[in-house]
């Protein structure tokens, strides 16, 4: 695969994903819990992907990527559930945004964890993320919604998942990866739904709908693409890209839900996707391109 192939890849995952603000609001609005929603989607993902890998996932298991992936599996789970029932209480532009901060995060979760430097860049994009939640989230009483304090977990859970699948995917083969990272999840879900939510289910037609994009858009091909992509694209180019999932978050629940978007949220969007990028670009190859260009 091309790295232009690559990148186009990860833009349809970006779309995908956006999608599935929509498609997480309809389910939860069509009968479903936040832990249903988790349970079915990734036990309809996995069924689906051994089917079209069967040979591939059963020459490739061994205790590695057994392992790789129900660490990867574990830490899928977590923030799913968070970003799912903090859905329930704030919008999915909200949503949307907070939850791509996770771009932002990994870098210090980088450093937590493996000791990485951190730049003065990413502390002032960092800074102006949070200026950008704060303006996007708050009231006017300064209060914090509950469902933007779930989301704004969500988001380091994701960041910590990021910084575990650039590692585990260079070490194991990416299907079968895949595959027991998602049944690791639909079993942690299925357990927890059991115990916490044992409610029967009493869905309509459009949850339905929206389980079912997101098992087969939004987990099956939105994270294999992820998977295979990542590998030709750069890490910097890559984060770039899945960042613009909070743009086509905020603009299907625009268009789908009829969520109005108020300067308010305009002005916070704004800013934490200023910061995102910022955090990407390596400015320095404009700064050689304009000297180049100068002494020619």
């Amino acid at each position: 695969m091309s790295k232009k192939k690559g990148a186009m890849g990860l833009l349809l995952t970006s779309i995908m994903w956006g999608g599935g603000f929509v498609a997480t609001r309809h389910a939860l609005d069509g009968g479903f819990s936040s832990l249903q929603i988790n349970t079915y989607r990734f036990m309809l993902a996995s069924i689906l992907l051994y089917l079209l890998y069967i040979k591939r996932v059963n020459s490739n298991i061994n205790f590695r990527t057994l392992k790789n992936g129900i660490i990867l599996g574990a830490l899928l789970f977590l923030p799913f559930i968070l970003q799912t029932e903090g859905l329930k209480y704030t919008t999915g532009a909200k949503n949307a945004f907070i939850t791509a901060t996770n771009v932002v995060i990994v870098p210090f979760l980088a450093w937590l964890i493996y000791r990485v430097r951190i730049s003065g860049k990413k502390i002032l994009c960092s800074v102006m993320a949070l200026i950008g939640i704060a303006i996007l989230s708050l009231e006017r009483d300064l209060s914090f919604n509950y469902g933007d304090f779930l989301t704004l977990l969500c988001a380091f859970g994701f960041a910590l998942q990021i910084l575990y699948v650039n590692k585990f995917s260079r070490m194991s083969e990416v299907v079968t990866l895949t595959l027991i990272q998602f049944i690791t999840a639909a079993v942690l879900s299925a357990i927890c739904m059991l115990i916490l939510d044992p409610s029967k289910l009493n869905p309509t037609p459009l949850g339905i709908g929206g389980l079912i994009y997101l098992a087969v858009f939004s987990t099956l091909a939105g994270f294999l693409l992820l998977t295979v992509c990542s590998r030709v694209v750069s890490g910097t180019s890559a984060a770039l890209i899945l960042s613009t999932e909070s743009v086509f978050g905020t603009f299907f629940s625009w268009l789908m839900l009829g969520e109005a978007v108020t300067l308010k949220i305009l002005i916070g969007s704004i800013i934490i996707f200023v910061a995102i990028i910022a955090s990407e670009v390596d400015f320095s190859d404009f700064k050689n391109a304009r000297i180049k260009y100068g002494k020619n």
